[in-house]
């Protein structure tokens, strides 16, 4: 049986960058792992004084990802950390205090920009929360992906060779990952 992974992309743009390389993680994904897009825009901002009562959407959202069996979060940066989109997403699912969806689940991060150093402070900003959530985070590879415009067709096909080289030891590495911290 695959395990399943819930995919958090920290761009909410229709043609992200960091959105085609989670949809191209989809299409050639072992067949050990079963990846799936979990959404983040229709989530309204982390507020506690509704946390006993959240909205709909936040309910959901954890659901999935409380039911996935791995987290890999695809960003980009802003002003050096993850987006604030990706941060209230992060906050919903592990809250209320003592009953995260994040606990325990192995993941991994890839960040990639138009820039040349990949969004390498997201990354490492968004591993810092990880830990704190107790999530084993795969170490290497590390995937700091720069360039993103340049590595897609107008169908959002990759077609960077080393890109796609890459993707490949990464996808590996991440199911190995798994299948040693995976809660099965």
């Amino acid at each position: 049986m695959p395990y399943s992974v819930a995919i958090v992309v920290g761009s909410l743009r229709k043609d992200s960058f960091n959105r085609k390389i989670a949809n191209t993680f989809i299409k050639v994904a072992p067949a050990t792992l079963k990846p799936e897009i979990v959404e983040i825009g229709g989530l309204t901002f982390f507020n506690q004084d509704i946390e006993a009562d959240p909205p709909a959407s936040w309910v959901a959202f954890k659901s999935k990802i409380k039911a996935a069996d791995a987290v890999l979060f695809v960003t980009p940066e802003y002003n050096r950390s993850m987006p604030g989109v990706l941060k209230n997403a992060i906050d919903i699912a592990s809250r209320p205090y003592g009953q995260s969806a994040w606990d325990g689940k192995p993941g991994a991060v890839i960040s990639l920009s138009p820039g040349a150093i990949g969004a390498y402070g997201a990354n490492h900003h968004l591993r810092q929360s990880m830990v704190f959530l107790n999530v084993p985070m795969l170490q290497q590879p590390e995937a700091y992906i720069g360039g993103g415009a340049t590595l897609f067709d107008d169908k959002g096909n990759l077609t960077n060779a080393s890109t796609k080289e890459f993707l490949g030891k990464f996808m590996q590495a991440f199911a190995t990952w798994i299948e040693k911290n995976a809660k099965k």
